[in-house]
């Protein structure tokens, strides 16, 4: 029943639209905090100092994966070729990473730069071609993978320089690869609240139509999300191959899932036009903090998969509540 007499903010209705605002934009901490402290009773090495190091440095590659494809959300399309772009570029990097060859700056390069051509070649045929994203990415994840495959002759390519392999290291006790998704994470929150370019981002998931009407050039957008999406894929390639101490073809498989339910998980729409690299972060730091937490509870990789897709659709299904 409708209670008009009582919609104030201390009326039920008005504590009711207070309740929902506040698990809108605190609820996934609150949920980290409610899982953070069941692990923490059911195993007692969950708070200790070397298992969070272990948590973060686990999620760097998601993060940073998330980071890029919170862009693409962001403009309302979706990229599902990330672990493929990851493996590929991983495969390059390690190609020119042997010993003598080339410095280690020089591996990194070429390594990021291919996941940015795969992402600019997504952009392209999707704001030229007019083919819908999920397409386009789709046929980017199978022809990423070939080439890799075709790159490698389908086997590991190891014998790499200890000069990429530090990038896995540490420096001063933080994991380098923590310290590359922060430096990513703060200069993408940055970009996207203080620039143009950010806010036309948003414009553009937020309603397409009206953002051309309003003189953006939606195709730039676009195009400038999904080359920035590829190139941070490159670089998680090149720091997971940095990880390993190989380049792996078949590495990285399902990545790009693990990276869009983080980015949704964390409060970014599905359509586009909401959400932030803060809410990406965080979730990306649940789902470290599940899988951290049901591996030390020795639960089955195979019940682990079956939970990540129970996340992945409920993530989904609440981001469709909210817009009811």
């Amino acid at each position: 029943m409708p209670c008009p007499s009582e919609t104030g903010p201390f009326g039920r209705c008005g504590t009711a639209a207070a309740m929902r605002r506040l698990l809108r934009q605190f609820g996934i901490v609150i949920a980290l905090m409610l899982i953070g402290a069941a692990l923490a009773a059911a195993t007692p090495s969950f708070f200790t100092a070397a298992n969070l190091i272990n948590v973060v440095r686990q999620i760097a590659i998601n993060g940073i994966l998330a980071v890029g494809v919170t862009f693409v959300l962001l403009t309302g399309g979706v990229d599902l070729s990330l672990g493929s772009v990851v493996a590929l570029a991983g495969v390059i990097a390690a190609g020119f990473a042997h010993p003598g060859d080339y410095p280690v700056v020089v591996a990194a390069a070429m390594g990021i730069l291919a996941g940015t051509a795969c992402g600019a070649t997504n952009g392209l045929v999707i704001t030229r071609g007019g083919v819908a994203p999920f397409i386009v990415t789709l046929g980017m994840m199978t022809v990423a993978r070939g080439l890799a495959l075709v790159a490698s002759g389908g086997k590991p390519v190891s014998n790499m320089s200890p000069d990429l392999t530090r990038l896995a290291g540490d420096i001063l006790g933080l994991p380098v690869p923590v310290l590359i998704l922060a430096a990513v994470s703060l200069v993408s929150w940055a970009f996207l609240g203080n620039t143009r370019l950010g806010r036309y981002v948003y414009a553009v998931g937020g309603n397409e139509n009206a953002a051309r009407a309003a003189g953006i050039n939606v195709n730039r957008v676009k195009m400038f999300a999904y080359t920035l999406c590829g190139a941070l894929a490159g670089l998680a390639g090149v720091v997971l191959a940095a990880r390993i101490t190989t380049g792996q073809p078949n590495a990285a498989v399902a990545y790009e899932l693990d990276a869009i339910a983080a980015v949704v998980i964390g409060g970014t729409s599905l359509s586009g036009g909401v959400g932030g690299i803060g809410g990406t972060l965080s979730g990306v730091l649940l789902m470290g903090v599940i899988n951290n937490g049901l591996d030390l509870l020795n639960v089955s990789s195979y019940y682990q998969q079956i939970i990540k897709g129970i996340i992945i659709v409920g993530a989904v299904w609440l981001d469709r509540r909210q817009k009811e």
